[in-house]
């Protein structure tokens, strides 16, 4: 091989390591999850000033309903914004929902709350889990 055909294979390498290399880009494409302050303090910790208002709709309206019992509500937000969901805050959406439910145990009003949250927030049901309350 010629010293023309090692430089241009030399200059191939280093053009594939470049490319090789990782890019920092500045705006990260994963949903940046946020949650009210529940995992950063036990329930009774939790004041209403923790909570949200959205939080506080949802457990009041829950807790009116036939067989739900006392509810708890933690609702986790992101930036999917979707320009159809009615609830939302600035740019962050409901993502993910839990519920705890004194009749949780009841399967006909867990499907309830999930067929009514699914409708409400326009979320998958998989981004939904009821419990049931001690």
């Amino acid at each position: 091989m010629g010293s023309r055909q090692w430089v241009i294979l030399l200059l191939l390498g280093l053009l594939l390591t470049v490319i090789a290399l990782p890019v920092s880009n500045k705006k990260d494409s994963s949903p940046e999850v946020k949650s009210s302050s529940f995992f950063s303090a036990s329930s009774e910790e939790n004041t209403d000033a923790e909570r949200t208002v959205l939080e506080k709709k949802l457990e009041d309206l829950l807790s009116q309903t036939e067989g739900v019992g006392k509810v708890r509500v933690l609702l986790m937000t992101g930036e999917e914004k979707d320009s159809s969901s009615f609830y939302d805050s600035g740019n962050q959406a409901v993502t993910g929902v839990l519920i705890a439910a004194e009749g949780a145990d009841n399967s006909v009003v867990s499907r309830n709350i999930v067929e009514g949250v699914m409708a409400l927030f326009q979320l998958d049901a998989h981004k939904i889990k009821v419990m049931k309350m001690k």
